[in-house]
């Protein structure tokens, strides 16, 4: 998936300076004389005085101060982070004096972000989800970006596939990738471990099929006691989930009509498939947590990391949950791709972008910009950059969070090579532990979410969800079909108002 693309980052240092020269006067023998010059001298005085103060009126003003709220803090349970945090602010007191940098969490959610935006209270950079940008862009809610990248040399350094998720149609760009996910299977080895599911190296033996996932489930319940699979159905997480388990199962969610307009597919004879699928894992395997109504993206780490659950749908930006936010121990967990299906084997790719308030200003927008490099996120490598990378590499260290690759944002080489070197002095896991992720998700099996009013088709997922965990005698069919005609009549309802 690499492109490489060589960007050198050009400074521009402008120096001026003024040099004043005075000459003085020559004497005379006469009286007259010497009172002539002395009024001459004295005028001449006056007039460079006025010459100089003319001079120190033009020169430029102090900076003013730029107030920049970062709502990209960690949340307060995060003390290892907020320290880390704590230096950045320290390391930009001398990198850009004239800035504040006030902290301020923020998780983003569709139903408060709006109401923010409108009262004036957004941060002036804040983190979001990759099916974002381009509603937040329409609405005129974030910032135009272009020109401050522009101005860094980061224009064209970014991955193009992000790249266009985070622009308007005129190619003007809104944000920036904090880091990309491809989803994959995390697994808590000490369960594989009890079940007797390892080979003889230790590593663990992962299902490759969805038929694999249901037998491995059941053999980890049967020997455990354990859930052998944590499935989302709480809130939109569910169907976010679900619709990478339809894909392996040859569905197609929503189809783009290429002329603004969608069409909802979520009752193909594959997602049916793909459904009654999740609904045996309840009623036939019984491997499922006691009642996935109440769990959420959060809960499921919980779930896998406290050891009541072996096998999770995640991506590689969140090892840290499991681990440093459950206490599972760094070498207990490892990753694999989502089984496969009999549509195939695919990853849903996506991604956490950088974006800013549409109140900000240039300044405050450049300074946001030199925030986020200094924490090695941008495509810089800088000595302030490479040392945000050591710092968050040793922190993950030492809480114990597995330090592995990133999803490739940027693609200059220059970065994809101080990121290996970062993994390779920091790297804290067994590389086997996480290889067939990686193997899956650098392949051709990538696939970006479905379009149209894609947190409305996850939502109208989950409803099926819940239904199909809690009746064991949930029509399938009958549920897809009002799911499928709620969420068609959820894209007629959109394209009219626009």
């Amino acid at each position: 998936m690499k492109k490489k693309a060589v960007k050198r980052i050009l400074g521009i240092v402008c120096c001026m300076t003024l040099t004043m020269s005075m000459l003085a006067g020559c004497g005379s023998t006469s009286e007259t004389a010497a009172t002539e010059a002395t009024q001459e001298t004295t005028t001449a005085d006056e007039t460079k005085t006025e010459a100089s103060g003319e001079a120190e009126v033009q020169e430029p003003a102090e900076a003013e101060p730029v107030e920049v709220t970062l709502g990209i803090w960690p949340e307060d349970t995060l003390a290892d982070d907020i320290a880390m945090h704590e230096g950045f602010v320290e390391t930009m007191k001398t990198k850009n004096p004239n800035a504040t940098y006030t902290p301020a969490y923020y998780k983003y959610a569709t139903d408060t972000f709006m109401p923010m935006v409108e009262s004036g209270n957004c941060p002036t950079v804040f983190e979001s989800w990759f099916t974002e940008p381009q509603k937040l862009i329409a609405s005129k809610a974030v910032a135009n970006i272009t020109s401050e990248l522009d101005g860094k040399g980061w224009l064209n350094s970014m991955n193009p596939s992000i790249k266009e998720l985070l622009s308007d149609k005129d190619g003007n760009i809104y944000g920036i990738p904090r880091d990309g996910y491809a989803l994959g299977l995390m697994l808590n080895v000490e369960l594989f471990e009890e079940a007797g599911l390892v080979d003889a190296d230790g590593y663990p033996l992962y299902p490759k099929t969805m038929e694999e996932l249901a037998q491995t489930a059941k053999t980890i319940k049967d020997k455990t006691g354990a859930a052998g699979f944590v499935l989302l159905a709480k809130d939109g997480a569910g169907g976010w989930h679900f619709s990478n388990i339809a894909w392996n199962f040859g569905a197609t969610l929503c189809i783009d009509n290429g002329d603004g307009t969608f069409t909802s597919n979520l009752n193909s004879p594959e997602a049916i498939e793909a459904m009654e699928f999740v609904k045996s894992l309840k009623w036939d395997y019984d491997v499922l947590t006691a009642d996935p109504t109440n769990e959420d993206w959060g809960t499921g780490f919980t779930q896998l990391g406290t050891g009541n659950a072996a096998m999770y749908i995640a991506a590689n930006d969140a090892v840290n949950q499991p681990t440093q936010v459950n206490g599972l121990p760094v070498d207990k967990l490892a990753m694999c791709a989502i089984p496969e299906g009999p549509g195939g084997q695919y990853s849903l790719f996506g991604g956490t972008p950088y974006m800013f308030s549409k109140d900000a200003t240039p300044e405050q927008i450049n300074a946001a910009l030199d925030y986020i490099e200094v924490m090695g996120k941008g495509p810089s490598v800088s000595e302030d950059a490479i040392a945000g990378m050591q710092a968050d590499a040793e922190n993950k260290s030492a809480a114990g969070v597995p330090v592995i690759p990133r999803f490739p944002c940027w693609t200059d080489q220059a970065i994809l090579d101080a990121e290996a070197k970062i993994i390779e002095d920091y790297g804290n896991v067994d590389t086997k532990m996480f290889q067939p992720y990686f193997d899956a998700t650098s392949s051709e099996g990538l696939r970006s979410e479905e379009p149209g009013l894609t947190q409305d088709m996850y939502s109208e997922l989950t409803k099926v969800l819940q239904s199909v965990i809690t009746d064991k005698n949930a029509d399938v069919t009958a549920l897809m079909n009002t799911a499928n005609d709620n969420y068609q009549k959820l894209l007629d309802d959109a394209n009219s108002a626009n």
